[in-house]
């Protein structure tokens, strides 16, 4: 398997040993998050294929395009595999596309168009409008402590309902939910692995990790 490491950081630095964590490499931004990985104590690999998901214990799913994720994950095989790992608890972080892909409900979903499901929510696509009215702006979020995080909305999905599964963790100024966690998984509208907020990449690794161990003590 071709891993993030040997292929764009240093090349003296040796292999991590920390967890197993692959990123969607169909489409979209995989390389940001892969980095922000690597650089948190992830081994990092890239997931193309379905027999790849066997070799990882969480997995990030980048921005970019949900439809073309969509359709490339069905075409690949990917997309029961990762429906089936999903549903056995593999924890798994989806932003902007990513939490779309998450999402059981899309509200503007195109014809044809299916999601992996998981999280109990509802979600609206590019919810803020063109990639030219992107934003950015500071939310409260708790569950990473005081300080608040820095977020860029890039055509971002919202969240228009949180099922009785799932749990808010931020919201927007005027209320509309941006984050969301159920059990393992994590979804986010807006963009960390872009302007060095980190954290809820490492919440996301003590998810992995927490679910390793478990998975040990069992």
């Amino acid at each position: 398997m071709t891993t993030l490491r040997s292929e764009s950081l240093d090349a003296g630095e040796p292999a991590s040993a920390g967890p197993r964590v692959g990123v969607l490499a169909l489409q979209g931004d995989f390389r940001e998050h892969a980095h922000v990985l690597s650089r948190l104590g992830a081994h990092v690999s890239l997931v193309r294929r379905p027999e790849e998901l066997d070799a990882i214990d969480g997995l990030v799913i980048p921005g970019g395009e949900s439809t073309v994720m969509d359709k490339l994950s069905r075409a690949y095989g990917l997309a029961e595999p990762l429906k089936a790992r999903i549903a056995d608890g593999m924890p798994v972080y989806g932003t902007c596309a990513g939490l779309i892909m998450l999402a059981d409900t899309v509200l503007d979903a195109i014809a044809g168009q299916e999601s992996l499901g998981g999280l109990d929510v509802v979600v609206r696509r590019n919810a803020f409008g063109s990639q030219n009215q992107s934003f950015e702006t500071d939310l409260e979020v708790p569950a990473l402590g005081d300080a608040p995080v820095h977020a860029v909305f890039i055509r971002g999905p919202v969240v228009e309902s949180v099922g009785p599964a799932a749990t808010a963790l931020a919201t927007i100024p005027d209320g509309r939910v941006v984050a969301v966690e159920q059990g393992d998984l994590l979804g986010t509208s807006f963009h960390p692995e872009i302007n060095g907020e980190y954290r809820f990449h490492a919440y996301f690794l003590r998810k992995v990790r927490d679910r390793i161990a478990d998975r040990a003590s069992a």
